[in-house]
């Protein structure tokens, strides 16, 4: 924002944050009925508003504004938990290729600790090393970076470990499943 009474565009916006957060925050938590996420949302909505702070309070209307501002800001919120949910549905949906007299407690340990590691490690070491996918191809599949995707299956694969025990999270990278 730039303005040459930066003074008083400061205490203009700070007096519209302090009467108008609260709403803003209300309003993204009845559109997404998380209470934090609602705090994060009307903050995030906040700094934009002062970004366009000249903008806003040109507006008619500047209350309405910013609605419109956490409104936006919901709507790509809820798109990508959908995306997210998407990607998680596919993985769990896919059914397993057909082994010959399976360990079926081994199979069950090993759903069970992959369970247990949060989403994106899973997701990397699932990725990698069940469906085989280069770390560039895991990369494009979860919108992350390269780096991202190292890491992520590096954590995982040592929380496994240390889940599984050595033998079993070897014989997982081997191909085994």
């Amino acid at each position: 924002m730039t303005d040459g009474g930066g003074g008083a565009a400061e205490a203009e916006f700070r007096a519209f944050f302090e009467r108008h957060y609260a709403e803003l925050a209300g309003l993204a938590h009845l559109l997404t009925g998380e209470a934090d996420a609602a705090d994060d949302l009307a903050a995030d909505a906040m700094l934009a508003l002062w970004h366009r702070w000249d903008r806003v309070r040109a507006a008619d209307h500047p209350a309405a504004y910013a609605r419109g501002v956490v409104t936006n800001l919901v709507r790509t919120r809820i798109r990508s938990t959908v995306r997210e949910r998407r990607r998680i549905t596919a993985f769990w949906d896919r059914r397993p290729e057909h082994t010959e007299d399976p360990d079926l407690p081994a199979v069950l340990d090993v759903r069970t600790a992959l369970r247990a590691l949060p989403f994106r490690k899973r997701a990397c070491v699932v990725l990698r090393h069940a469906f085989d996918l280069s770390e560039r191809d895991t990369a494009l599949a979860l919108g992350v970076s390269v780096g991202t995707v190292k890491s992520q299956t590096a954590k995982g694969m040592a929380q496994l470990q240390r889940l599984l025990g050595d033998r079993a999270a070897t014989e997982l990278t081997a191909g085994r499943r």
